[in-house]
């Protein structure tokens, strides 16, 4: 029978075997499979849809310039109104009344300075033959000049009392449209509170709320605008921007921008809903697909592979600003640069890469 190996022979055995195994050889390492690709300089493009809303260069607000209850609003939003056409009416009672104690008050001035004035005719005739006093003649003279004050104050009541009366009654100031209604018929309105508005004028403009990020996405704002009805995206026209508000709405981030029609577009007309579509370039600059971005230490990064020896290298970059689909790069990286787009999360410095084709 063999005899069994003793215990210093087999922990030589062991010891023997360690260190082959230190010494062979560990199995090359496979070249990990990524995406990339070439850094190149281009002009970015961008378009931007909004929905905006049709309105007028021109608005104004219709309003008594006395309080009272509104008896009727004859006009409705989107009518088309001419200089004098009657809007709105209130309640008249008061003012009517006026007018008729006005009409009487004149009346009896009128009467009294009548009476006035032949007695002064009489008295100074009389004075003349010596036939009446000094005292009676002035008398008589004191009595038409109360008489004329008298005559002239009724006069204004009177122009005042017809104002007002007219002033019940709301009437358009020039050929208008009417864009807005504020009040109905049995509400109660204030002095030069607002019951309709206006628009005047001739043309038409769009006003839109603009997210403040596409107005900074490019350092000059589009000139031009091409709208197009909602129902109708094949009929359009061009629009040139007017104004855009120098304020930032707090609780939506937007910014009013207003453009001006060159022509109208057939079948809408103020407050109806419209298309505004925009095409900007900016100046050129490094971009690359989102993929491309990494976490780094130090903030956003991309690994860029060697072309020597296709190992990849961590490299920090600047993001001047993104895009919908794409980042644009400011600082970091150079034209002709490989970038790796997938993969990313398996890399390390110095790990080799084969680059393959992206799947469809």
């Amino acid at each position: 029978m063999p005899s069994r190996p003793s215990a210093p022979s087999r922990a030589l055995v062991a010891a023997a075997l360690g260190w082959l195994t230190l010494v062979s050889p560990a199995p090359a390492e496979e070249p990990l499979a990524v995406t990339a690709v070439t850094a190149r300089t281009e002009t970015p493009t961008a378009r931007s849809t909004l929905i905006g809303e049709i309105t007028a260069p021109e608005t104004l607000q219709a309003s008594f310039p006395l309080g009272g209850r509104l008896t009727a609003v004859r006009a409705q939003v989107g009518d088309h109104v001419l200089k004098g056409d009657e809007l709105a009416r209130i309640e008249q009672v008061q003012q009517a009344q006026a007018l008729r104690a006005a009409e009487a008050q004149l009346s009896a001035a009128e009467a009294e300075h009548a009476a006035a004035q032949s007695a002064a005719q009489r008295q100074a005739q009389l004075f003349e033959r010596g036939a009446t006093t000094r005292s009676d003649r002035d008398s008589a003279a004191d009595r038409f000049a109360a008489a004329v004050a008298l005559k002239t104050q009724a006069e204004a009541t009177l122009d005042q009392a017809k104002q007002a009366l007219e002033d019940t009654v709301l009437t358009a100031p020039a050929d208008a449209t009417v864009t807005d209604r504020f009040g109905e018929p049995g509400q109660v309105v204030g002095a030069a509170q607002p019951v309709l508005e206006l628009a005047v004028g001739q043309g038409f403009e769009a006003t839109f709320n603009v997210p403040e990020t596409v107005l900074t996405a490019s350092r000059a704002a589009p000139a031009e605008v091409e709208l197009s009805a909602i129902d109708r995206p094949g009929l359009t026209v061009t629009a040139r921007v007017k104004e855009i508000s120098p304020l930032v709405d707090p609780a939506r981030g937007t910014v009013e921008a207003t453009v001006a029609l060159e022509e109208n577009l057939p079948g809408l007309t103020y407050g109806d809903p419209v298309r505004g579509s925009t095409t900007w370039q900016d100046e050129p600059g490094i971009s690359l697909p989102w993929s491309a971005i990494s976490s780094g230490v130090e903030g956003p990064s991309v690994w860029v592979v060697s072309p020597e020896d296709n190992t990849v290298s961590e490299r920090p970059i600047t993001i001047a600003r993104y895009s919908e689909h794409r980042i644009l790069v400011e600082e970091g990286i150079a034209e002709g640069e490989t970038v790796v787009t997938r993969g990313a999360q398996l890399l390390f410095p110095g790990r080799k890469v084969r680059i393959v084709e992206a799947p469809e």
